[in-house]
C-alpha cells in the first residue's frame, strides 16, 4: 500500500458505516474532513472503543516505538507478523478503525511518470481498515508521540497488478469485533489473516497525476481520467 488516502466524508458518515449503537466521544468536529490527499504523518479521524464508549480522535497516521528514535516512523505493519515482532509490541493491543473513502497506488505502465489509480469499494461505501496505535484513552492522555499505523496484507487476484500489498478492510460486523476490547488477541489476529474483504469488493481506476503533490486537494483528485472503472485484470 502507497502512502496516500483520502478521507473526505464527516465522522457520522463514518459511524453509520460501522453500524456501532455504542455512544459516541467525538472529538474530530461534526464536519467533513475533506481531505482527499492525506498523506502520512497527516491527521486522520481513528476510531477505537473504550468500555461501552465509542471514540473518535484526531491521530497522525504513522507510529514508531520510543527505542527507534533512528528511524523513520512506519505507516503500514505487514498482517503476518504485527502480532508477534517486537516492533508492533506495545500497540498490538490497542486495536483501532480507520475509515477511509479509498486509496491510491501508483503504476510504471511504461510512461516517464507512473500512473496513479485510485481503489474503492464498488458501492462507494466508506473502507473500514484494521489499524492498531498509541491515542488517548483512560490511560493514555493526547501525547506528541501518539499514531497509528495501517494493517496490510498481500493482495490478491486482479489487485496485485497495482500493487503486492493493500490495507485489511473488515466488514462491518468484523470491524465492531475488532474494536471491542473483549475481543481476545489471538483472534482479533484470525480476522485480519483470514478475514479481510475480497478484491472483488473494490474497484480500481486511473486518475489525474495531480495527486502526486500533496499540497493538492480537491474532488477532482478522485474522479476517473477514464470514463468507466476498472474492475477485473489492468493489463
Amino acid at each position: 500500500m502507497c502512502g496516500r488516502l483520502s478521507q473526505y466524508s464527516g465522522i457520522h458518515d463514518f459511524v453509520a458505516a460501522l453500524s456501532m449503537p455504542n455512544a459516541l466521544v467525538n472529538t474530530t468536529g461534526d464536519q467533513a474532513f475533506d481531505r482527499y490527499n492525506a498523506a502520512p504523518s497527516t491527521q486522520l479521524a481513528l476510531f477505537h472503543q473504550e468500555g461501552e464508549y465509542l471514540h473518535a480522535d484526531m491521530v497522525r497516521w504513522g507510529w514508531r516505538p520510543h527505542w527507534a528514535k533512528d528511524r523513520a516512523a512506519p505507516i503500514n505493519a505487514r498482517v503476518e507478523t504485527v502480532a508477534h515482532g517486537p516492533f508492533f509490541r506495545a500497540i498490538w493491543p490497542h486495536r483501532a478503525i480507520i475509515a477511509i473513502n479509498n486509496w491510491f497506488e501508483w503504476v510504471d505502465e511504461g510512461e516517464p511518470k507512473k500512473q496513479p489509480y485510485l481503489i474503492r469499494h464498488r458501492d462507494q461505501s466508506p473502507i473500514l481498515c484494521a489499524a492498531i496505535g498509541q491515542y488517548p484513552n483512560a490511560e493514555h492522555e493526547l501525547g506528541e508521540h501518539d499514531g497509528f499505523v495501517i494493517i496490510t496484507a498481500d493482495s490478491a487476484g486482479g489487485m496485485v497488478d497495482i500493487h503486492d500489498r493493500r490495507p485489511v478492510a473488515l466488514s462491518p460486523e468484523l470491524a465492531r469485533e475488532w474494536l471491542d476490547p473483549a475481543t481476545p488477541k489471538e483472534r482479533a489476529e484470525q480476522m485480519v489473516l483470514l478475514q479481510g474483504e475480497p478484491t472483488q469488493a473494490f474497484e480500481w481506476f486511473k486518475v489525474d497525476r495531480a495527486i502526486g503533490n500533496v499540497r493538492n486537494q480537491g474532488h477532482f483528485l478522485i474522479q476517473p481520467v477514464e470514463e468507466q472503472p476498472q474492475d477485473g485484470e489492468l493489463f
